[in-house]
């Protein structure tokens, strides 16, 4: 993984357009190719939200995710650095793989997949993309949502 230098890099959007899953796995893509520190702080995120076990498990899913991209891509996956609110093209299409997957869409999953890595390696991506999904979709539900304090009338059946 490299600097934005390519076409790959292009920004195509911003990370808040995201919803928190595809946003998340930005965010844990790029903490990831940023070496040692960065994964400890990802594993420390994923021990906090969902305990050791399942924090450990995730940690190791999104290790084998990148490793399987870094050293079976079509070619160097471009991403941004921590701290920049653009999203690249190759970003995006990671975002969007993770997003499909934990959703249950596996097609849109694979399809993305072969974009990243070769077709021989996209089954095993689109399933990883499926449990890094599942896992950013339930640190995402356990944070409750703001809420105003205002509390819609009872409706009446008459």
């Amino acid at each position: 993984m490299s600097a934005p230098s390519s076409r790959g890099g292009a920004a195509v959007g911003r990370l808040a357009d995201l919803n928190p899953i595809e946003a998340g796995a930005v965010m844990y893509l790029r903490l990831w190719g940023d070496g040692v520190e960065g994964r400890a702080n990802a594993a420390s995120d994923f021990d906090i939200a969902l305990g050791a076990d399942q924090g450990r498990a995730t940690m190791l899913t999104l290790d084998r995710l990148c490793s399987l991209c870094a050293h079976h891509g079509r070619r160097p996956l471009v991403r941004h650095w921590l701290g920049c609110a653009c999203l690249g093209a190759d970003e995006n299409c990671f975002a969007q793989m993770i997003g499909a997957a934990s959703e249950g869409a596996r097609e849109d999953a694979m399809m993305m997949a072969s974009l990243i890595v070769r077709p021989d390696f996209a089954p095993a991506l689109a399933s990883l993309s499926e449990e890094l999904g599942l896992a950013l979709r339930r640190m995402t539900v356990s944070i409750p949502l703001p809420t105003t304090g205002h509390h819609p009338p009872h409706s009446v059946l008459h």
